[in-house]
């Protein structure tokens, strides 16, 4: 039995209690959002191709549901961060090309050319099993060459040192050194002058190798701040992450060049509400109490969830489209809110911690500036046990949890608020493992 998916920004779930395999609290995925983000990167890049970046699963968003629908909006690569990442997108059926941007080791080689993952190198060693590796199972392995700089995280250095490596790496019989790449550390500030700095040293690379006689079938550069504020830093493919999810890196990236939208939204049901008399403690320490009568609300999402601690007394959530602040400490599993502004709130009621609800907003950018950190870090931290309902054409399309993955089909309702939000099944629930195969065009990349 599918899901049913309840469209009502104000009303409880429809199935019954014992129906439910959820607690009412999800991320809203709006694929939609994806593909028009992609679609609007594909056009600015052109005639650079696309790598969509969907490591960290996809900055919270799901790295397959993303991948796949990246990939038929016009991306042509991916780029994860680590191994197993591109293993997951190997299992659900997606054949693209995959760049692991992080180090690989030794012990990887002969993983990567089984499952065509392509390799950073930046280190003989690697190289060598990479090659070793490739030569056993009959095909070249894959690897772009990482050149730092001036990131200081990964790389061989830009400069002759960095060249002769290189060139011995390319002399490897069973590996193909197709690309070459480098990194932006500061091309979201508002001085670019060491952005444009690396630009003329990765290019300045590249053409002494090419001089060498190494040439590169794919060359890039420009993360999504790059794509935004150094045009000439694109190359033949930019590689880009944040924007993909509809958010921009800094204040500092030139916003006209994209007008994105963002793709997450978080949400959440209240589970008790009561009235409470001035001098009440709300939650861990008791450290906030209440200076008036009111009414309290409480919420089934926490620090566990990705929900910061540091949102004490700074968080605020959507009920009914007015603003209700967080109260006291953020628990593990829950958070406690002030419904001042809604007296009348009821169990049952939507919250959004992320995202629009009516003309009121709460975005990733207010709640990092919140926390003291980035707007990466908000989206890339909601939790593994946060379920996701994916949202194609204005209709849930898939729904993905601890529990498994599960397509809403027929059996999704639809209002018009738009949203929507878990509420469980009963006896056979219809999920399937977290991979699942994809349509023949989830391979559309090129080599």
């Amino acid at each position: 039995m599918r899901f049913a998916v309840v469209f009502d920004y104000f009303c409880a779930p429809a199935a019954a209690p014992d129906e439910a395999l959820h607690r009412p609290t999800w991320a809203e995925i709006s694929l939609d959002a994806v593909s028009a983000n992609t679609r609007l990167i594909r056009s600015l890049a052109a005639p650079a191709e696309v790598m969509a970046v969907v490591k960290a699963d996809a900055y919270g968003h799901g790295a397959v549901e993303v991948a796949r629908t990246a990939l038929a909006s016009g991306a042509t690569w991916l780029g994860v961060a680590a191994l197993e990442e591109a293993v997951e997108l190997r299992r659900a059926g997606i054949s693209a090309p995959v760049l692991v941007l992080s180090a690989a080791t030794p012990a990887q080689a002969e993983t990567l050319v089984r499952e065509d993952v392509t390799a950073a190198v930046f280190d003989l060693e690697v190289a060598r099993a990479l090659a070793a590796a490739g030569r056993r199972l009959g095909r070249p392995a894959r690897a772009h060459l990482k050149v730092d700089t001036g990131m200081g995280r990964l790389g061989v250095p830009a400069d002759r040192r960095g060249l002769e490596l290189a060139l011995e790496a390319a002399r490897l019989e069973g590996l193909n050194l197709e690309g070459v790449y480098s990194h932006f550390a500061s091309a979201d500030e508002p001085d670019l002058s060491f952005a444009r700095r690396q630009a003329e040293l990765f290019d300045r690379f590249v053409n002494e190798a090419g001089r060498a006689g190494l040439s590169f079938s794919w060359r890039h550069l420009a993360n999504s701040a790059g794509l935004l504020n150094l045009p000439q830093a694109r190359h033949n493919l930019v590689r880009v992450g944040l924007c993909l999810y509809g958010l921009y890196p800094s204040p500092h990236v030139d916003r006209r060049q994209a007008v994105l939208t963002p793709a997450m939204a978080w949400k959440t049901r209240l589970v008790y509400v009561k009235r409470v008399p001035a001098g009440t403690p709300v939650s861990y320490g008791g450290d906030y109490v209440t200076d008036h009568a009111m009414p309290v609300g409480t919420l089934p999402v926490g620090y566990a969830d990705g929900y910061r601690r540091a949102l004490k007394g700074r968080g605020r959530v959507l009920i009914r489209g007015r603003s209700c602040p967080v109260l006291g400490r953020v628990c593990m599993d829950h958070i406690m809110v002030g419904l001042d502004e809604v007296p009348d709130a009821a169990v049952g009621d939507e919250a959004v911690l992320l995202g629009r609800q009516g003309a009121a907003e709460v975005t990733a950018e207010e709640l990092a500036e919140a926390c003291q950190t980035i707007n990466y870090e908000i989206v890339a931290a909601v939790g593994r046990r946060m379920p996701r309902v994916f949202v194609r054409d204005g209709r849930p399309a898939a729904l993905r949890s601890i529990l498994g993955t599960v397509s809403l089909g027929p059996s999704g309702s639809s209002g018009p608020s738009g949203s929507s939000g878990p509420s469980g099944g009963s006896g056979s629930s219809g999920l399937s493992g977290p991979s699942e195969p994809g349509p023949a065009s989830e391979g559309g990349g090129r080599r």
